[in-house]
């Protein structure tokens, strides 16, 4: 189903991004190819040594673990855990985020000689993070623990790390997520990188891996080697969609060699599961790997992936892996379903130049895919886009998702009065509110957006990085291009703009909706895949083109392959 109003997408525009001044003299000193050089600076590399250390990150320029906010107080207090063999339980998120960070602090405190209790709390039971709820069946189950740690959670729980310190409970809170703004919360140590001026770009998985690395700082195990936990931290950080720069960079790069080179039992079973073999990208833990490990949480509880993460047994780790691609397949159906009649209620808003923001709810929904839907929306529309899924009790919980220029995190600060909780980040965010206040927060909700999106911030913008011709696909550029990888956040994949191109049509339709088509440009051809492609909608040739450049591996060979992302008619 598609939006019947579709005249905001009439007005795509295709704009080519500037190159600021500098770029020549980067790309003369570093002996880059010129569209490498162009690239780089774009992302504001724009003297030798920052432009180096992008194409060329390396663990050991990591910076210094204590520079985050009470990590002092936080591996003290983790240390005194261990010498007192005291009880400790790990509360963290559901997703792959809070799954990876449970499991590298687990096994560290384990390879420490201290075994901890893991609590996952359930999405549509007990919510997000340390609800009272939450908190009370992991005590029930767990016991009354001297220290509880709360992984990717825990930053606007005030009245939850209350009670704890009413129990007599030690908190410890590791989050990435912003503060409430009634503060933070009473607890042992916040390491939360939002209280400082740095490392704002980690999230939790990540800011483990600096409390890991300040407790061998502090008291080094001759065994332990902190590289064997960056497949875990990649895939975390990947999956959260923060931006892969600076230190994740370098991170995410080593840790994607580890799992494609993994022997991590749980690790080799998902991947098998998801089709994933040689060379690992990041497009493979962001759209294969992440979405099983998702997919439990978001329709039961994650202890499945949890689990597979912890094994060390090959058959039970293929167990897990299995179950969690029926997971996978379960809510990909339970996700068009809820997709399909929340896009019946756009087009009954008319056209879409009248909305400014989408605000649904249902108590048909499930909680578990609302945020996936509210992105594919928020793109399809190119509006910010809250979902809201209502229990029997009439409390609605939403997940919302952004476009450029408006940070949700401040519009619904704007519409505080009207929620029972909110908070995340500027481009997705989560809030509780009650059946009855829904119209009335959605046109509150409405008027912020107006106000922050006007005149051509409304409609969407093709943006291209570069001019690119197939004269280019040559390994003096190509080796180069590779030093980019990997893409993702802050670093989006580049998408070219290639001029009056011939397309040899009508090409070859593949599962009737991919085209396979010979391109050719002065003397050049070359093929490319365009996925989705609009049949009922290619110009007439020649075509500009809006491409991507991907490299595979196959049976140990690398091969490059152009993929469209969108044409138009040339324009000469």
């Amino acid at each position: 189903m598609s939006i019947s109003s579709a005249s905001h997408t009439n007005l795509m525009r295709w704009l080519l991004k500037s190159v600021p001044e500098g770029s020549w003299d980067v790309g003369k000193k570093l002996g880059l190819h010129p569209l490498v050089a162009d690239l780089v600076a774009q992302r504001g590399m724009l003297d030798e040594s920052t432009a180096r250390a992008f194409l060329q990150p390396r663990l050991s320029d990591l910076g210094d673990p204590f520079e985050v906010p009470e990590m002092e107080a936080a591996v003290a207090r983790l240390l005194a855990a261990v010498d007192g063999k005291e009880r400790v339980i790990l509360f963290g998120d559901y997703d792959v985020d809070g799954v990876t960070s449970m499991a590298v602090l687990h096994l560290t405190l384990r390879a420490y000689g201290l075994n901890t209790f893991l609590f996952l709390p359930h999405r549509m039971d007990e919510g997000y993070g340390m609800s009272r709820d939450g908190l009370a069946r992991c005590i029930e189950e767990h016991g009354k623990p001297a220290l509880l740690v709360a992984l990717d959670c825990g930053t606007t729980s005030l009245a939850e790390a209350a009670w704890l310190k009413e129990q007599g409970i030690d908190c410890l809170i590791v989050d990435h997520h912003e503060l409430a703004q009634a503060g933070r919360p009473e607890c042992i140590a916040l390491v939360n990188p939002q209280l400082g001026e740095t490392f704002h770009h980690l999230c939790t998985v990540g800011l483990v891996f600096k409390v890991v690395h300040a407790m061998q700082k502090t008291r080094r195990l001759a065994s332990f080697d902190l590289k064997d936990y960056l497949d875990l931290v990649a895939l975390g950080t990947v999956a959260d969609l923060v931006p892969l720069i600076g230190e994740n960079r370098s991170i995410v790069r080593r840790g994607l060699e580890s799992i494609a080179n993994t022997k991590r039992p749980g690790m080799k079973a998902l991947k098998e599961v998801a089709g994933v073999d040689g060379l690992v990208q990041t497009h493979h833990l962001g759209y294969r790997l992440g979405p099983r490990l998702n997919a439990a949480g978001r329709l039961d509880t994650a202890l499945t992936s949890l689990q597979l993460l912890l094994t060390d047994d090959p058959g039970e780790a293929r167990e897990y892996a299995e179950l969690l691609d029926q997971h996978n397949r379960e809510r990909q159906g339970v996700e068009l379903k809820v997709m399909n009649e929340a896009l019946a209620m756009v087009a009954q808003m008319g056209s879409l130049d009248e909305v400014h923001g989408i605000v649904l709810g249902s108590r048909a929904w499930h909680p578990g895919v609302i945020g996936i839907v509210a992105s594919r929306i928020s793109r399809q529309c190119h509006r910010p886009t809250i979902l809201i899924a209502i229990d029997e009790g009439g409390i609605g919980k939403g997940s919302g998702r952004s476009i450029r220029g408006l940070s949700l995190v401040d519009a619904m600060n704007e519409c505080r009065g009207l929620l029972l909780k909110g908070g995340g980040h500027a481009m997705a965010a989560g809030l509780s509110i009650e059946e009855g206040k829904i119209d009335e927060f959605r046109l509150a909700f409405g008027e912020v957006v107006q106000k922050a999106l006007e005149g051509e911030a409304r409609f969407p913008v093709l943006e291209l990085d570069a001019e690119f011709s197939l004269r280019d696909m040559k390994s003096s550029f190509l080796d180069q291009y590779r030093q980019m990888e990997p893409f993702g956040m802050k670093n989006p994949e580049p998408l070219f703009l290639c001029k009056n191109v011939s397309p040899r049509l009508p090409g070859r339709v593949l599962k009737e909706k991919h085209l396979r088509v010979s391109l050719f440009q002065d003397g050049i051809s070359m093929e490319a895949m365009y996925f989705n492609a609009p049949f009922d909608r290619l110009p007439p040739p020649p075509w500009d083109v809006a491409l991507r450049i991907q490299r595979n591996h196959y049976r140990g060979n690398e091969s490059w392959q152009i993929l469209i992302e969108d044409v138009r008619a040339a324009q000469h």
